[in-house]
């Protein structure tokens, strides 16, 4: 008898090994995975939309209803439009905004060209920029109160320094704070002096990201100083240029701290009076939270309208 033989017709199969890869996943299962992989950053997030609920948004809701509404003996009850006429009937309203008006412009001519012009001085430095850096931005790290505990010491009548210049030249002295006529001035030169130091590195940072070329190229023309600033500086830099203006504008409009402690607030003949004082005056000397609020409102108002105009004309410009 012959021994039996293996037939070839079946032929063993290798076996497959089973990797952790193939063992199908459950669905769902990866939201909840990467869910908790961000629980991290979604709690800072959560965090941060608490805060500006609770810090902003509210505020300004509560703000609109306030405008709308007014207290009495502790009852809430609804005014129309009597705050908004209460200050539009009012006299310092008018004044309030011709020096809010001044102020701005003096700090457009004063803090927006002041900056700009110092940080294209800078930007000329090769050595030491970092410690002119420092040296420009040390007053915005300076506390308000300080910066102007210096600038009422600046200004005094009898010993400042800026009288002790204007002798040394033969001229006579001021009574910077005390004349309605300069008061303004000098809380724009102290403001400017305070919160140049922002701007000027922002300046300066848009300056190293223009191309040397471009000035060579008008150094071959024959250009000047001045014509490459106004022919190459200015249009390369006209983007941060025109966000700045806005925000200068949004700020200047909104002046309290240095008139506040300059002046104690309204000034010789209310020469400093800005909108943000008259709102604290209505808050905090009258109690006539209604009547802030509708003054806020306005000033809300007003910026938006300023920050639609720009985001019109920056997109009429890009297309």
């Amino acid at each position: 008898m012959s021994a039996p033989t293996m037939t070839t017709d079946k032929v063993a199969e290798p076996r497959r090994s089973r990797h952790r890869g193939d063992v199908p996943r459950p669905r769902g299962g990866s939201f909840a995975k990467a869910l908790r992989r961000n629980l991290t950053a979604h709690g800072f997030l959560i965090g941060a939309v608490l805060c500006f609920s609770f810090f902003s948004w509210y505020p300004m809701v509560r703000e609109f209803l306030l405008a709308f509404q007014k207290t009495e003996g502790g009852r809430t009850t609804w005014a129309g439009w009597s705050n908004l006429t209460t200050v539009f009937n009012d006299p310092a309203f008018w004044q309030a905004w011709r020096n809010t008006a001044l102020f701005t412009v003096l700090a457009l001519v004063l803090g927006f060209a002041v900056p700009f012009l110092v940080a294209v001085v800078l930007n000329e430095f090769r050595h030491a920029q970092g410690y002119l850096r420092m040296l420009v931005y040390l007053p915005v790290m300076l506390p308000p109160v300080a910066s102007v505990l210096l600038f009422k010491y600046l200004y005094d009548p009898g010993y400042g320094l800026f009288n002790e210049i204007l002798g040394f030249f033969g001229l006579p002295a001021q009574q910077w704070l005390q004349d309605p006529d300069t008061s303004m001035l000098s809380v724009v030169i102290a403001a400017t002096w305070m919160n140049m130091g922002g701007a000027t590195l922002i300046y300066l940072a848009a300056l190293q990201g223009i191309p040397g070329e471009l000035y060579e190229a008008a150094e071959l023309d024959g250009a000047g100083v001045l014509r490459k600033i106004w022919h190459v500086t200015v249009p390369q830099t006209r983007l941060i240029l025109s966000l700045m203006l806005l925000m200068q504008i949004i700020a200047t409009m909104q002046v309290f701290v240095e008139p506040f402690l300059l002046t104690g607030g309204a000034g010789p003949e209310g020469s400093t009076t800005t909108v943000v004082y008259l709102i604290y005056q209505y808050a905090f000397n009258f109690n006539n939270y209604g009547a802030a609020a509708a003054l806020g409102l306005v000033l809300l108002v007003l910026l938006a309208g300023f920050s639609a105009v720009y985001v019109k004309l920056s997109r009429a410009e890009d297309e």
